[in-house]
């Protein structure tokens, strides 16, 4: 019996008060494993980009879509992760069996199964991988985000509420790429 075609999936951007959440989904090759794989946040951005490389170049299929700050905020940050999760999945080249989700929650799928795995960035490879490649997507979302919007400093912080980023929202104001529907950029709201 063939074995089953697995695709781990996760997100990065959930936090932040600004830009979009994206998501990955990763169909590792068996035949080429990549030593290193682990939660993107347990990494240095160097290694992470280093394993992103890897990971484009041996994985059978890899894919990863955003959800916008209107969507974010129109339908809230779970079920905007959600619909990230669900077009990663569906924007595989390799049609998956089944989708191994970190988290406690799954995108609704058609191609596919999904099992939701709380803890699974650290217990299985493929979402690793998923986390690996949400994380530098988004990172680098957020770099070309800095370059149109360089007031806020979003190149340090990424889009995360430090106090840098809170200080520099308080004086210039909300913009376009930030989260209206999240406390800290609503309170400055008119």
């Amino acid at each position: 019996m063939p074995r089953a075609v697995v695709c781990g999936v996760d997100e990065a951007g959930r936090g932040p008060i600004a830009g979009p959440v994206c998501a990955a989904a990763v169909v590792l090759d068996p035949a080429s494993p990549i030593d290193g794989l682990r939660d993107s946040k347990l990494l240095s951005e160097t290694r992470r980009e280093r394993l992103a490389e890897a990971i484009r170049a041996r994985a059978l299929a890899w894919s990863y879509a955003f959800a916008s700050v209107e969507e974010i905020d129109s339908m809230n940050i779970l079920r905007a992760t959600l619909l990230a999760m669900r077009r990663a999945v569906e924007g595989l080249s390799v049609a998956p069996d089944e989708a191994w989700i970190d988290g406690n929650c799954c995108p609704q799928l058609t191609a596919c199964r999904a099992r939701a795995i709380v803890g699974g960035d650290g217990l299985h490879p493929a979402i690793s991988a998923a986390s690996i490649i949400a994380k530098t997507e988004r990172d680098a979302e957020m770099r070309r985000l800095h370059a149109r919007f360089p007031q806020y400093g979003i190149d340090r912080h990424k889009g995360y509420p430090t106090a840098e980023h809170l200080e520099l929202l308080e004086r210039y104001g909300v913009c376009e790429i930030h989260r209206r529907s999240f406390a800290p950029v609503r309170r400055l709201l008119p």
